[in-house]
Parts: C-alpha cells; sequence; structure tokens
C-alpha cells in the first residue's frame, strides 16, 4: 500500500484498503476531506505517521461527539496501534496475558490521541510512547501486588531495591538501614517501612509445607501450625442461634436477661426494679437459662 501526504492536502493513492472520501449515504463528506480507510491497522508504519498529521489536522477542526470525529478519531487509534504493541513488547516477560497488556497501552494510546496538540511540533510517536508505557506501568502497579499497598510505598520500594544494589557493589556487602536512609535522603523509619511493604509484593500460601529439610514437618502445612480457632466464632454462633430462642421468651424475662447480662445489675437490684425478691429473680433466671440452654442443644 502507498500514500503520499504533503503540506497542503492529502491526496491518497492506495489499494483496495483506501477509497477517496468517508461517506455518508454513499456520498463524500464534505466537511472533512477525508480518505476513508477500510484496514488501517495494515497501513505501513511510514504512511500511518504521514496519514495520522492529516487526521491530527482535521480533528481539531471537528465538534467532539459528531460522527466526523468519531471517524477521525477511531482512525487514528488504529493507525497507530502498532505503537501499543511495541511498547508492549518490553513488557512479554511478565506473567500477565500479552492480550491484557495490549488492551491497557491502548488506553494510554487513547489519552495521547486526546491531548495531542500538532502546534507543539512534536513527532506523536514521541508524544505516545510515554503515555501508553505509563498506563502499562501503571497497571502492574495496581494488579502485581498481593495486598494492596500505597503507591508511595511501592514507589519506594522500587528505589530501595535500587539504592540496595548500588550500595552493595560500592561497599561489597548488604548496606545497613542507615546507609540506606542516608543514600535516600530518607528516615531510618522511613526505610524500615518501605522494607516491610516489599513483603506484600507476594504472598505464599498457607498450605505451603512448613519445612522441606525437616522430617518432622513432612506432610504438614503452615496452617497446621500457625492457624488456630478464633475464639469469637463460637460466640457468633452462639448468638445467632439465640435471636428465635430469646424471641420466644417473654417481655419480663426478657428484661431480667437484658438487666443481669447488659447492664450488669445484682440479682437484689433486678429484683427490687421489678418489685420482687432477690430468690424470686434467681428462680425466673435459672429457669430461662436451663430454657435457652436446652433450645441451643437441639439445634446443636
Amino acid at each position: 500500500m502507498t500514500a503520499l501526504v504533503n503540506s497542503a492536502d492529502a491526496a491518497v493513492v492506495a489499494d483496495t484498503a483506501v477509497v477517496d472520501g468517508p461517506t455518508t449515504g454513499g456520498c463524500a463528506s464534505s466537511v472533512t476531506e477525508l480518505p476513508w480507510i477500510e484496514e488501517a491497522g495494515k497501513v505501513a508504519p511510514q504512511d500511518a505517521r504521514a496519514l495520522s498529521k492529516l487526521f491530527f489536522d482535521r480533528l481539531r477542526t471537528l465538534d467532539e461527539g459528531t460522527r466526523d470525529y468519531q471517524y477521525a478519531r477511531n482512525t487514528l487509534i488504529e493507525l497507530n496501534l502498532s505503537l501499543v504493541r511495541f511498547a508492549a513488547g518490553r513488557f512479554r516477560n511478565r506473567s500477565e496475558d500479552m492480550e491484557d497488556i495490549v488492551q491497557v497501552g491502548t488506553i494510554g494510546l487513547i489519552k495521547a490521541i486526546d491531548r495531542f496538540d500538532l502546534s507543539r511540533e512534536v513527532e506523536f510517536t514521541t508524544f505516545a510512547i510515554p503515555y501508553i508505557s505509563g498506563e502499562i506501568k501503571r497497571f502492574f502497579r495496581d494488579t502485581s501486588w498481593a495486598v494492596h499497598v500505597p503507591r508511595s510505598l511501592q514507589e519506594r520500594r522500587i528505589a530501595l531495591a535500587q539504592a540496595k544494589d548500588a550500595l552493595a557493589q560500592r561497599m561489597d556487602r548488604s548496606p545497613t538501614t542507615a546507609e540506606l536512609a542516608e543514600y535516600l535522603d530518607l528516615t531510618p523509619a522511613e526505610v524500615n517501612e518501605g522494607l516491610v511493604a516489599s513483603n506484600g509484593y507476594t504472598a505464599g500460601s498457607l498450605d505451603l509445607p512448613a519445612g522441606e529439610n525437616n522430617e518432622e514437618a513432612a506432610g504438614s502445612s503452615f496452617v497446621d501450625r500457625l492457624g488456630e480457632d478464633d475464639p469469637g466464632m463460637e460466640a457468633v454462633e452462639n448468638l445467632q442461634a439465640l435471636k428465635p430462642l430469646m424471641a420466644e421468651l417473654g417481655e419480663r424475662d426478657r428484661a431480667i436477661l437484658r438487666m443481669r447480662f447488659g447492664q450488669e445489675m445484682t440479682q437484689s437490684e433486678i429484683g427490687a426494679e421489678l418489685g420482687v425478691s432477690q430468690m424470686h429473680v434467681s428462680r425466673l433466671l435459672t429457669r430461662t437459662l436451663t430454657r435457652l440452654r436446652a433450645g441451643l442443644l437441639t439445634q446443636s
């Protein structure tokens, strides 16, 4: 395919992939005077750069949201998808699927197209690559960590890793916290915070073997050695089981339970509140608690 574009106007000479003028109801558009490109993704890179200048020049004169504006913008995206594939290729060794990386990079390309201005006299390629790469790197920062860590700590982790390598080569040993702090102009507390945050980048499973070199630990996992039952779980289960049983009690029985266990009143104080003896309160409490225990045992 060959496309020739001069500074005054565009005369496109191409094969079946390019025909004159975008059509609206079979008529060439008199607004944009842009070539209609059937398969913009197959245009050669050199021709794509020339055509992009033409489309950018027309795009800034069109009203956003119109059909001509959408055609020009979408064509610019397709013409420059090779930039996304080029930038994504730098991350081919990552574990993420390349298709996902390209999709994220395309978002960066769209942002670059929306913000590009020909009057800056900068090549669109030079302008777009940082946007595309930045969007991909942001994707890795936001999704690669095993737990959520503030971006400032993520960036500090990278700086600490680079500082460790530089100081280790210079001193032929691992640098101390104080040396890292001085090198990065940070406080020792900030260095420690970054080192602790780096532990959130990856996470191991509790189901992993607890000690591969220990015969006694063979067959056991970390969850067997570190995990324990939460004592509050049984209380939560009992609370849920008690709710329907409490609803079956009379108002006086519920009031006695509320005063005894909610307000921590003595039996004598409850008796004075209800106008009965302490012994009667004791009998009522015993009867109510026996009924609730029986209900819980029945459910279990």
